[in-house]
């Protein structure tokens, strides 16, 4: 059970930050000029003009512009008509409609004065960035009604807000938008990038689920604001915003699920939920491939299934990451803390649809930013889960290469970093030492095998406080040890080598009632000539030599195997 405020400073954090983005993303309104606003839906026989006498005429619904309204798109689609109140502004002005969905609107300022345009048209020569503009002439009348045309469309369509700016407040506005959002899809693509390379260096599926969610996620994101079309003129996608932001929703939520089975380790800590999961992560694909076929039925019920699905699916991994976090999974903090307020704000953008929220305009740029911040929070427990990997490996090499008795280095590991230094070249001189514990069998045998091991431990303790961190110490088998020296003459190698027979015997180890435990050690000062083996041998053999000439001395031999020095330690206590 994960303990009460482990991860409060995580939480505060993206608290502090959400705040932030939420802020950030309300500062992109500004005042506008004031519009009052009817509509009502087309008619057989309609025509501009017989549309605007009867605004003057007849009562027709209103709404306020400045508010997020849903128009019906289907059937004939539907007529706006927007009056500019009093004060108002001459000169040539900007009328802009946010969140328009993928439908086309027509502008009608006289019969013969048409403008039809949508998020994905590259006809016009000016475009919004997030949002349709149209440029309001200057011989039109700044109290004159305008007359707009939602025309009818089978895509998305948006809960739109409304405004008429003069072009320097609608330029200020649209460059402060168009930073917002660059910045945000910047941090996504960027993140998954990151994601991307983790995913081929560790060889972690989890990063590559991760960046593919966060890819598809940009691309709704993009399809939905009209990014993907202006500023970065994809054209080719032109026309397809319905069947592709369909197949990256389903695809996006898929790989969420995937990430979230891995990242919040869902086998480990909530094995019942491990089922539904997968089988939502494999089943919103289908949606995906029935959407691209084309054929009406097919498309139809993806469309019934997506939103019910999407829901679903949503609850379910929120509650399969909860129960994981609450296990003590600490990754599903991070999971939690990014999916959750995003979740949230995907839930409200949809009750827009349906007439909720509308004095919250900015709820779907909200939206976006939020994508960045859930983002930046699992890329830091992205990160965190890199670490621990790493740390993880670490330590399973480190144990695999430690000694399990002594904790220095083991033979195997020992002879690689040997081998290692000797491929440096002769840049430095290199000794080794060949250390053999003199009567440990006795000891074994008089005190037992529990005995024989502590004077094993605390050999190799002592061995290793003598010696510098940078030389190489091991266990060589049973009671031997090896130490390759570096950068260390014969004459202080010979010194250090009589220290190390000293220390050891002043132990408090003892083979008999007062005999304590000594060693004998063989030294090889490497030639051009040598290998680790042949370096090994030598100092073998000086060991040996050692332990004839009495045991407890150090013996040095040259490149042709005589022993040459004969070094006598202490005297035994």
């Amino acid at each position: 059970m994960v303990k009460q405020g482990q991860h409060a400073w995580i939480i505060r954090l993206c608290q502090a930050v959400a705040c932030c983005v939420l802020l950030a993303a309300a500062s992109l309104s500004h005042a506008n000029d004031a519009l009052g606003g009817n509509w009502r839906e087309v008619r057989p026989g309609d025509d501009p003009a017989k549309v605007l006498a009867e605004a003057w005429t007849t009562p027709l619904p209103a709404f306020d512009p400045a508010r997020m309204q849903a128009f019906p798109h289907a059937g004939t689609g539907t007529w706006v008509i927007l009056r500019p109140l009093p004060p108002w502004t001459g000169g040539e002005r900007v009328l802009s409609i946010l969140n328009p969905g993928a439908g086309k609107v027509s502008l009608y300022l006289a019969p013969d004065r048409l403008w039809t345009t949508s998020l994905d048209d590259f006809g016009p020569p000016l475009h919004g960035h997030g949002r349709l503009m149209f440029a309001i002439p200057p011989d039109v009348p700044a109290s004159r009604p305008l007359l707009l045309k939602f025309e009818p469309t089978d895509q998305v369509a948006g809960a739109v807000t409304m405004s008429l700016d003069t072009w320097p407040d609608y330029l200020r506005d649209d460059a402060s938008w168009l930073v917002f959002a660059t910045a945000c899809f910047a941090i996504m693509l960027t993140m998954a990038l990151m994601a991307l390379c983790f995913t081929l260096i560790l060889r972690d599926m989890t990063f590559g689920w991760y960046a593919a969610y966060l890819c598809c996620y940009a691309l709704i994101q993009g399809l939905r604001t009209g990014y993907v079309f202006h500023p970065l003129e994809f054209q080719a996608l032109a026309g397809m915003s319905d069947s592709l932001g369909t197949a990256a929703t389903a695809l996006s939520v898929s790989f969420a699920a995937l990430f979230m089975l891995r990242f919040c380790k869902v086998d480990d800590y909530v094995p019942l939920l491990r089922t539904p999961v997968l089988a939502f992560a494999i089943g919103m694909p289908v949606i995906a491939i029935c959407q691209a076929t084309g054929i009406a039925l097919l498309v139809g019920t993806a469309h019934l299934l997506l939103q019910p699905l999407l829901l679903i699916g949503a609850l379910l991994l929120l509650m399969a990451g909860g129960i994981a976090a609450m296990r003590g999974s600490r990754h599903a903090w991070f999971f939690l803390v990014g999916w959750t307020p995003l979740l949230l704000l995907t839930a409200a953008c949809g009750a827009q649809l349906q007439g909720m929220f509308a004095s919250a305009p900015w709820l779907p740029d909200a939206a976006i930013a939020m994508g960045a911040f859930e983002a930046i929070v699992l890329s830091i427990g992205l990160s965190d889960r890199a670490l621990t990997i790493r740390h993880d490996r670490d330590q399973a090499r480190k144990l695999a290469d430690a000694d399990p008795l002594t904790g220095v280095l083991n033979r195997r590991a020992w002879t690689d970093a040997a081998l290692s230094v000797l491929d440096e070249g002769m840049g430095r001189p290199v000794a080794l030492l060949f250390l053999d514990l003199d009567h440990f069998k006795a000891l074994n045998d008089r005190h037992g095998h529990a005995a024989g091991d502590r004077a094993l431990v605390a050999v190799a303790g002592a061995l290793r406080h003598e010696l510098r961190p940078s030389d190489l110490l091991g266990r060589y088998g049973g009671e031997e040890f090896v130490a390759l020296l570096q950068g260390a003459e014969r004459e202080h190698v010979i010194q250090i080598a009589t220290r190390l027979c000293r220390r050891v015997s002043r132990l408090d180890v003892h083979v008999g009632d007062n005999e304590p435990l000594t060693v004998s050690i063989g030294v090889a000062i490497r030639t051009p000539a040598d290998t680790v083996q042949s370096l090994i041998e030598r100092a073998d053999q000086a060991m040996y030599a050692a332990k004839l000439g009495g045991r407890n001395r150090v013996i040095c031999s040259g490149p042709a195997g005589p022993t040459l020095v004969r070094t006598k330690a202490a005297p035994k206590r």
